[in-house]
């Protein structure tokens, strides 16, 4: 019936709907020719995206708008996005209406609030932020410098004392005469300024103010505006970039996670930072880079209260030219949307990216350290893995070489879900000289678990873990087990995760345990055997760096080892000892005038 559908709809501009057997909307889009849009989806299956073909398969009904251009089935592709909160497109996880900050000029005494409704009223509107906490630190930073009034009292009737924000010097009073309409409309428009990123306008009629007060004898008024001036530079001073940029934009870049995207947008208004929005995006696990930023883009500024001249992207956008006529009918002059691959504005673009891949990291450790969420972890690892008891304690064990150079090995410890890095260790692979992961992991398991008694205990060698992690599949697991088993320690369960499928390994299952990714339980696992991984191939980049330093004092005459490792730690690499003036060198522990001349020469 779908398919009879696409072959039966106009090739005209317009948004469809798919729908399932029981006319709940699955996914809503929008094109320049619609029969020609959504017969592509009937094509050859094998050519599409997992989710599209999901998607596909569920697809009973599809319903159809006819619009009058691309513009308009743009427009109403977001509004049906945010009504219906379709499953199979991404959208804004918090697909409420955004939070503004309004100036309402119409007022006489114009008061500064919080919305979520943003309509063409005559009112300043800045915006929107992620969320109203945003707001609430951005009215607290500004009223210290711009006293606004905050409150909705009617000031045409006047009263005989003030509210506890004026003794506060958070308001400058109308309600009692301490400022009259004139001077109260002048903050407002300096207000204005400030929050447009014009900063320096601001300096400068407030330097004027103060001259004018000073000559007036009016030192406390030149006071008042001298602090005002320096919180202003103050702003200013953190609002530096460490790029060079011009004029106005909105710079975005996203860092995903599964099926999250965590989006940052850096507002630049003459050519400095003045605050930066964090925005997460769902349904993102299937989708392509170009398709996120593209709904990201399109959620973000059919709400937005000022659309720059320029935009720039991490990532191109699909539907490019569509989307500026959008943004030019919306801003009324042209819009420019660029993904950089060079220059200042790629760097200012990595900044951002950066930015998110912080952000995403701070709130998926913050997720994941939820005591909730580790319990629930804790639960099912012992659960699917059918542990004798709760996995309080958990070993994660790699291996890191090339070719068998520099093999490193590594032990991390996680105690009720955490990370105990004071338990952490590492290990210098001694027997194995060739590329043989199976007898290094032997060599890592027998000396860590040869010390677990005795006088080892002050190194925490004695607690035994409850279970313990290999980074690998199911020969990873079995060259473990035989040396756990060698040395008396096969009673501590053990389990191996492989990267590829993320599929979970124990002795006691022919098959490979396959959990969600949603699972809390393999999160944990991933973290455990990610720390592994990640301290296994640090020690082993150190390892390597030593043998590189190393080996190019190997070839001087009259240097051994211990004078190499001396000279190493006094200047830390060779390219420094090179550079070293021959006084110094000469002056090192163990060296001499004709030592340090032979260093000079071979190097």
């Amino acid at each position: 019936m779908a398919l009879e559908q696409a072959r039966q709809m106009p090739s005209r501009p317009g948004v469809y709907l798919m729908k399932d057997a029981g006319g709940s909307i699955l996914y809503v889009g929008k094109a320049a020719n619609l029969r020609s849009r959504v017969r592509s989806y009937f094509g050859s299956t094998g050519k599409l995206e997992q989710k599209v073909q999901r998607m596909i398969a569920r697809a009973a009904n599809i319903d159809f708008f006819i619009t009058g251009s691309e513009e308009e089935a743009l427009v109403l592709e977001l509004t049906l996005i945010k009504r219906y909160r379709p499953r199979y497109n991404v959208r804004l996880k918090d697909d409420k209406s955004f939070p503004y900050l309004k100036i309402d000029l119409n007022e006489d005494w114009p008061r500064v609030q919080i919305t979520r409704r943003l309509e063409n009223d005559g009112s300043r509107y800045f915006g929107p932020f992620a969320r109203a906490s945003s707001i609430r630190r951005a009215l607290k930073a500004i009223k210290d410098i711009f006293p606004f009034r905050p409150c909705s009292r009617n000031l045409s009737k006047p009263i005989s004392r003030p509210c506890l924000e004026f003794d506060l010097h958070n308001c400058s009073g109308p309600c009692i005469g301490a400022i009259n309409r004139k001077e109260y409309l002048e903050t407002i428009k300096q207000l204005i300024l400030f929050l447009e990123g014009r900063q320096e306008v601001v300096v400068r009629q407030l330097e004027g103010k103060m001259k004018q007060a000073a000559e007036a004898l009016d030192y406390e008024k030149a006071a008042r505006l001298r602090d005002q001036i320096e919180a202003v530079r103050e702003v200013v001073r953190w609002q530096k970039m460490a790029t060079t940029v011009r004029g106005d934009q909105d710079v975005i870049a996203f860092a995903q996670d599964k099926d999250q995207a965590y989006t940052q947008v850096f507002f630049i208004r003459g050519g400095k930072l003045i605050s930066r929005e964090s925005f997460t995006l769902q349904g993102t696990r299937y989708e392509v880079p170009e398709q996120i930023m593209t709904s990201f883009v399109k959620h973000f500024y059919n709400s937005a209260s000022y659309i720059p001249p320029l935009i720039l992207l991490q990532h191109q956008v699909a539907e490019k030219a569509a989307i500026e006529r959008w943004l030019l009918g919306k801003r009324g002059s042209r819009v420019q949307i660029q993904a950089p691959l060079r220059g200042n504005k790629k760097r200012l673009l990595d900044t951002v990216a950066e930015n998110a891949a912080q952000s995403m990291e701070h709130l998926v450790a913050r997720r994941l350290a939820a005591p909730a969420t580790i319990k629930t972890a804790l639960d099912e690892v012992k659960r699917e893995l059918n542990l004798p008891r709760l996995p309080l304690r958990m070993e994660g064990y790699d291996i890191s070489n090339i070719q068998g150079k520099a093999a490193a090995g590594s032990m991390v410890v996680f105690e009720r879900g955490r990370p105990q890095p004071a338990h952490y260790r590492r290990f210098r692979i001694k027997t194995v000289p060739a590329a043989d992961d199976y007898a290094m992991l032997r060599e890592v398991i027998q000396r860590r678990f040869s010390h677990r008694e005795g006088k080892e205990d002050r190194n925490n060698w004695s607690i035994l873990p409850d279970l313990v992690l290999i980074d690998g599949g199911r020969g990873q697991l079995n060259a473990v087990f035989e040396a756990m088993q060698a040395i008396g320690a096969d009673r501590v369960p053990v389990a191996s995760l492989a990267k590829e499928n993320e599929e979970l390994f124990t002795r006691q299952k022919k098959a490979a345990i396959k959990l969600p990714q949603s699972s809390p339980g393999l999160q944990l696992l991933q973290r455990l055997r990610d720390e592994a991984h990640r301290f296994a191939l640090g020690y082993h980049h150190r390892l390597r760096q030593k043998q590189t330093l190393g080996s190019a004092l190997d070839d001087v005459p009259g240097i051994g080892a211990k004078r190499k490792r001396q000279l190493l730690r006094q200047f830390g690499s060779v390219r420094a000892i090179r550079e070293a003036p021959l006084p110094e060198l000469a002056a090192t522990k163990g060296m001499s005038q004709s030592l340090a001349q032979k260093i000079k020469e071979c190097l």
